[in-house]
């Protein structure tokens, strides 16, 4: 499949922000609309995108996915991880 990376036909009607793709415009219209159609099953707590709900079960979970490097230390994101001040050696 080949996916548009330098065009972005799709516009949004509301703030003019465009996109590559119908899906991400879709997606990003949601922050217009508060459409939240991803919920957690045990929470409650409902997200725009499928993978933050993703990310969140992982607290549910206590699934770390990502460890430092230099001290094992494991976290949720790897935005976490990255972010980590490593005191290790």
């Amino acid at each position: 499949m080949h996916r548009r990376v330098h065009t972005k036909p799709f516009s949004c009607g509301v703030c003019g922000k465009s996109f590559s793709t119908k899906m991400a415009l879709k997606t990003h219209s949601r922050i217009h609309t508060n459409e939240k159609p991803y919920q957690c099953n045990i929470c409650n707590s409902k997200f725009t995108q499928k993978g933050t709900l993703n990310v969140h079960m992982r607290y549910h979970t206590g699934e770390r996915p990502y460890a430092c490097s230099c001290c094992s230390k494991k976290f949720v994101t790897k935005t976490a991880m990255k972010g980590h001040n490593c005191k290790g050696s």
